[in-house]
């Protein structure tokens, strides 16, 4: 089991993650050297937090354990789907179902309610619950705009184990950071002198 790390600074955004809200979203999952693990939406205050700092959800949004873990599976899936474009494999139907089901979630008005006792009513979703969907709809868009537009052909995931963050390439640079790329190279070096073959 890989262990959370809460000290450890999250690296800067990854190339394109200025542009694309979906690879800042996926990257929000760090695996770090050591074995070690950094999740920017771990807890319902980092997931406020990361959401605040996106204008996605005021600050004092008050969110829960449930609506973190919605942003954590949601993430969960479009890195499946990152991933599946990146080694140009078919999507995972749950994948895809999910990012929909998220595309929608956002309702234009209050929905249809029955009550055993009291018979039909119209209510709107709890304050708290309408931001997180409305957060989840706009991070679904985000990757469906990714993937079907033409940066798509640019997409890749970093090229320094054990970093599992996505990027935009630009020209021949793979890496997602500065400390990522200088990591490959030193491994590369390493092998080099060892007569070792790397991944």
């Amino acid at each position: 089991m890989k262990e959370t790390v809460t000290a450890e600074p999250a690296p800067p955004p990854a190339p394109g993650a200025e542009q694309y809200l979906a690879l800042d979203f996926a990257n929000t999952a760090i695996a770090l050297p050591g074995g070690q693990f950094l999740d920017l939406l771990g807890t319902p205050a980092a997931a406020n937090r990361w959401l605040a700092e996106r204008d996605l959800a005021p600050t004092d949004a008050g969110m829960r354990e449930m609506c973190a873990a919605q942003l954590r599976s949601l993430r969960e899936n479009v890195r499946a789907l990152l991933a599946s474009r990146v080694a140009g494999l078919p999507a995972l139907p749950a994948a895809l179902s999910a990012v929909n089901d998220a595309l929608t979630r956002v309702p234009t008005a209050a929905l249809l309610h029955w009550d055993e006792k009291n018979g039909p009513y119209r209510a709107a979703p709890h304050p708290t619950t309408q931001i997180v969907d409305h957060a989840l709809a706009t991070l679904a868009a985000n990757t469906a705009d990714l993937l079907t537009g033409p940066d798509a052909e640019r997409l890749t995931a970093c090229g320094s184990p054990p970093c599992g963050r996505y990027l935009l390439r630009h020209g021949r640079r793979h890496w997602c950071s500065t400390r990522c790329g200088d990591r490959a190279r030193a491994a590369r070096a390493y092998a080099r002198r060892t007569g070792r073959e790397t991944d």
